[in-house]
């Protein structure tokens, strides 16, 4: 990948050096991947590539002839009239932090092709190396995006967009590198005009909920409406419950008084004050949550309620940190979180 952008070359032995051609064909935010190819015998080769407006194909290709689709995932909306595009924030260290923005196509390159201040739902996870890269997603385009609604993805450090080094640059004490890059990606959305800060809506889960809670906390002014999924909320406690010793390379051990001294400073659960903007919320968490403990959703609710906070909740009685057991479920789950949404933006 080049700035979350795949890139497919061709190496030819040559001399005195090897030769490198592109691999024509793939759109330019496709995110793609080689399945296979026959060493022994040919230049074939299969390809898969998806995008944010195009479902996952298969393709068979040889190198220097033609390329032909085998199979493709149906489509879920109509894209037309929606563009995808790549914009760059600048953080508070001065790092450019790259995201994509998918929605309506006003021939605005410069402002994301969606210069129209309306509802916009920002994302990202920003950890364990784990790169946001160009997905297919039926149920936000259906929901989200066929709507009218602009869909950001922000590729925030503490992944793996860039590589490791991305992912080191915010661990543990660093932890609040990823924290800032989001925030500013959506401050940046907002001089661009794409959206405003009473219409931009976030949502993420699990490590993603750590960050939607860190938002609601620490940024409450950015945001118009937050939603946190089987999130991770209570940095003090997190290592005594279900899996959470297993992250303390991520994070940090609250039990040493050095990490704490960090991660006091941005865990959510102890930083809800009174008095402060928030945003509306929605937690959605499992009572079978195997690995984020439903605790953590539980306890912020509650303690968001104290202060008489605008805050939802709905708990799953099954379906592990996914949340949902099955495509009803799921399906259930994504109503809540969209209606949830288009409510508090639009």
């Amino acid at each position: 990948m080049t700035d979350v952008r795949s890139r497919v070359h061709v190496l030819t032995p040559d001399s005195p050096e090897w030769r490198r051609e592109p691999l024509p064909g793939p759109a330019e935010f496709d995110h793609l991947g080689i399945v296979d190819t026959e060493p022994d015998t040919d230049d074939s080769y299969l390809i898969s590539a998806e995008g944010f407006l195009r479902p996952r194909t298969l393709s068979l290709g040889r190198v220097g002839g033609e390329t032909a689709v085998l199979k493709r995932q149906p489509a879920f909306f109509d894209t037309a009239g929606m563009a995808v595009h790549q914009h760059f924030a600048v953080s508070d260290d001065g790092t450019r932090v790259p995201y994509f923005v998918v929605g309506p196509d006003t021939g605005g390159a410069d402002t994301g092709g969606a210069d129209t201040g309306g509802p916009a739902l920002l994302t990202g996870y920003g950890g364990f190396e784990i790169a946001r890269t160009p997905a297919y997603d039926g149920v936000t385009g259906r929901g989200w995006l066929a709507r009218g609604g602009t869909y950001v993805v922000a590729n925030i450090r503490g992944g793996g967009e860039y590589g490791p080094a991305w992912h080191r640059a915010a661990l543990r004490e660093k932890r609040v590198r990823a924290f800032e890059d989001f925030a500013a990606v959506a401050r940046d959305l907002v001089a661009r005009g794409i959206t405003t800060p009473d219409r931009l809506g976030i949502r993420g889960g699990s490590n993603g909920g750590l960050l939607m809670g860190v938002m609601l906390t620490r940024y409450p002014e950015l945001f118009g409406a937050v939603v946190a999924s089987v999130p991770l909320l209570d940095m003090r406690r997190y290592t005594k419950l279900l899996a959470g010793r297993s992250w303390i390379a991520e994070y940090g051990d609250p039990d040493d008084e050095a990490d704490w001294a960090y991660l006091r400073e941005f865990s959510p659960y102890q930083n809800v004050r009174p008095g402060r903007p928030y945003p509306p919320v929605l937690f959605i968490t499992s009572t079978r949550d195997d690995r984020v403990h439903p605790g953590h959703a539980r306890k912020m609710m509650a303690r968001l309620r104290e202060h008489g906070y605008d805050a939802s909740y709905y708990e799953n009685v099954e379906g592990g940190h996914g949340a949902a057991a099955d495509n009803e479920q799921a399906a259930t789950i994504a109503a809540l979180i969209l209606e949830f949404l288009r409510r508090k933006l639009t």
